[in-house]
């Protein structure tokens, strides 16, 4: 910082001498122009009196040369007049100050030294952020201290342009600041020092199938599957290829890698649940899962006793660990037991549909005024949360009073 200070004082003598010297040289010109004319004058007006008196037309030259000197002693100054000219040069001080003022405001508002401030700083606590970040036992980087080690480490790499595992925890940390751009960017130059490196190359193509770019995606797919022909049990591999086709609507290639990686997951692992999880949402979206809820509503007779007139039945359908229903169905009370289905279109969103659960528990309750929210005094039925394959029916009878 001491060095940027003494480079714009610098700059600032500079412009302030080029100021000065030209203003100087400008009064300098002007005054010797005057002088010189007034001498030439002086000389012109000689030659005419001599001329004058050797016709006999002037009588009394010396007196008319007297004259002409004290007007020419008059017109150019002498010492005093030059010593006060001079001093005149303090007029230019005001300028100066201006100049000097208005280059600092201007450079204090566009110049960016606020920036530059902040860079200084990340460059004095980057080797500390760089050792928390590589620590397991250290407390967790926050994400503003993510962003100042990504800056520092941009600023190392501009020294050490070769560091392959910078230009790798580069594009890590892009893919944590979701800033995909700066993720490939670095991924792709940490390729050109390790072409072959397969890590890399999944870290790449992740980040190729997170872009809204299509194109992006496209190159993915196609990276992904030159890693698969050369390494086809690869796990990741086989989650990348999957979660790219899926996201770009191709489900059947999607399933397919899903399934594989099944093959190949131990028994227990905890991916097993969410891959078939996965597998289901994609055979829905893919029109080719068919699961049905069919449901019977009974009612005991204390509560048929007392159904209100201008009822409404709320059927809910959960999955038995999240309070938020996948499926829900409004109906009027009519005649019990009653037989119905629900299927996908009655999910509350589209990413938790109906034929993607494994299990499900399903709440009936009768409300008296319409009301979607639980009133005291309402009557409900609640199942066990029960296995489901998608096809099998469940019943519930409505024999509980909302406290």
């Amino acid at each position: 910082m001491t060095g940027f200070w003494i480079t714009l004082i610098i700059l600032l003598a500079a412009a302030t001498a080029l100021f000065v010297g030209a203003g100087w040289r400008q009064r300098q010109a002007s005054s010797g122009d005057r002088d010189r004319l007034n001498t030439d004058f002086y000389q012109q007006r000689l030659r005419e009196l001599e001329h004058d008196e050797a016709e006999g037309v002037v009588s009394e030259r010396p007196e008319m040369v007297r004259e002409l000197q004290q007007t020419l002693l008059t017109d150019v100054p002498g010492d005093a007049a030059a010593r006060a000219h001079h001093s005149s040069r303090w007029v230019l001080l005001p300028g100066v100050i201006v100049l000097v003022l208005v280059s600092v405001g201007v450079y204090l508002k566009t110049g960016g030294l606020a920036l530059l401030a902040g860079w200084q700083s990340v460059q004095q606590e980057y080797p500390a952020l760089r050792a928390r970040v590589m620590d397991p036992n250290a407390q967790p980087l926050t994400m503003e201290e993510l962003a100042r080690l990504q800056l520092g480490l941009r600023t190392s790499l501009q020294n050490d342009p070769q560091n392959l595992n910078d230009w790798a925890m580069l594009g890590r940390l892009g893919m944590v600041l979701n800033n995909a751009t700066d993720a490939s960017q670095a991924f792709e130059h940490a390729l050109q020092l390790a072409p072959d490196n397969l890590e890399l190359q999944q870290d790449y193509a992740e980040v190729l199938t997170r872009s809204s770019d299509p194109q992006d995606n496209r190159q993915a797919n196609m990276l992904l599957k030159d890693l698969l022909k050369r390494d086809h049990s690869n796990v990741r591999t086989l989650s990348l290829l999957a979660f790219n086709a899926f996201e770009q609507q191709q489900y059947s290639e999607a399933i397919g890698a899903w399934q594989v990686m099944l093959k190949l997951l131990p028994a227990g692992d905890r991916r097993i649940t969410m891959i078939e999880r996965s597998i289901e949402q994609a055979k829905t979206d893919a029109g080719q899962q068919n699961s049905q809820l069919a449901l019977t509503v009974s009612l005991t007779p204390e509560a048929e006793k007392m159904l209100p007139p201008g009822g409404v039945l709320y059927i809910s359908v959960s999955d038995g660990v999240s309070p938020v229903p996948v499926a829900v169905k409004r109906l009027p009370l009519s005649h019990f037991p009653l037989s119905l289905t629900l299927d996908d279109s009655n999910a509350m969103m589209p990413d938790r549909l109906l034929s993607a659960q494994h299990q499900v528990q399903v709440r009936v309750r009768i409300s008296r005024d319409g009301s979607a929210n639980p009133q005291s005094g309402d009557w409900f039925g609640l199942s066990a949360v029960t296995p489901w394959d998608g096809h099998q029916p469940m019943a519930v009878e409505v024999n509980q009073q909302q406290p």
